[in-house]
């Protein structure tokens, strides 16, 4: 009786370890990799909803939603969606821009839809926080990424993802940071012109021709192995962008089949010269700071570097309609 005992124990803790050893080997990670794998089962369900991608992935998007907002578009369909990417700690910069430009009531008769981009904290109490306020707010996404610098690029796509699947109708898509102060009647009625046929294959914002930083101690240090050119095709700064909104899923498609980069503007940027597009330079867009002047500020789309109170600042200056005396 004892040697049948200890067989069943020796038997048992086998399992487990086999059962252990191969998860390890088939549970995806959720930090940044460039050539991680997926099962047929995942890869078949990608194929359903993007059919027409026939061949292997090479850089799989292989994120669960954590936090999503599938239905935000089923009433109405967005002229705009605006994509904000944001950290867990930037609760005041979020709460500043649903309280001023991101605010979905701005425009009677103008749908828009305001989302920030999240990927999943290492603080347990972080993802906590995020998800309370996404159960006031219900205007979060998060995928089960590790969120930091170098998955940047992975939030952005994120997003794409989401309009893809979710928002697919929409006209245009904005993404920008949580310290960017939009203009929204220069972006919405200057630029967009909702009285107008949307456009299609559409890109625009401050386009930068550049090159590779070979130097490490650079925050955009670009390694030669990663991408061995002497030059980036032209991309705009991620500050601050818009494109019409089938180019989302033409980026998401499309970034599943070309090698991830850290920084999410130039990899955004090589996806739009695979696909043919061309983005268009426009100066009302602005990767810097300016120092503050109404004025000034009354003739541009976006400004860079602004805090939580400077954007209730400009936001209370401009709703006052001083700016119209320049």
């Amino acid at each position: 009786m004892a040697s049948k005992v200890s067989c069943l124990y020796i038997l048992t803790v086998v399992c487990w370890a086999s059962a252990l050893w191969y998860l390890s080997i088939t549970r995806p990670t959720s930090s940044y990799t460039g050539h991680r794998q997926l099962s047929s089962i995942s890869i078949a369900r990608k194929n359903v909803s993007f059919g027409n991608i026939r061949t292997r992935p090479i850089n799989p998007h292989s994120f669960d939603f954590l936090i999503n907002e599938p239905n935000k578009c089923e009433k109405s369909i967005p002229f705009l969606v605006i994509l904000i990417s944001t950290t867990h700690k930037e609760f005041d910069a979020r709460q500043a821009i649903r309280e001023t430009w991101g605010d979905e009531n701005n425009f009677k008769g103008i749908k828009i839809a305001t989302l920030f981009l999240l990927g999943k904290n290492t603080d347990p109490v972080l993802n906590q926080m995020v998800e309370q306020e996404s159960q006031i707010f219900h205007d979060i996404i998060v995928e089960d990424f590790i969120d930091s610098y170098h998955n940047l690029t992975l939030k952005t796509l994120m997003g794409m993802r989401w309009v893809a699947t979710f928002c697919s109708k929409a006209k245009y898509v904005m993404k920008t940071d949580s310290d960017i102060f939009v203009n929204m009647d220069n972006l919405i009625y200057k630029l967009l012109k909702p009285n107008t046929k949307p456009r299609r294959r559409y890109f625009t914002g401050y386009v930068i021709n550049g090159g590779p930083i070979r130097d490490v101690r650079s925050k955009w240090y670009m390694p030669r192995d990663l991408y061995p050119d002497s030059n980036y095709p032209p991309f705009c700064s991620g500050t601050g962008y818009i494109f019409s909104a089938d180019v989302a899923e033409l980026i998401y498609k499309t970034s599943l089949h070309t090698r991830l980069l850290h920084l999410e503007d130039v990899y955004v940027g090589l996806c739009l010269r695979k696909l043919g597009i061309h983005p268009f330079q426009n100066s009302g867009f602005n990767h810097w700071k300016m120092a503050y002047s109404l004025c000034r500020y009354r003739r541009v789309i976006t400004v860079h570097q602004i805090t939580p109170e400077e954007m209730h600042r400009i936001w209370n200056d401009m709703s006052s309609k001083k700016h119209l005396r320049c």
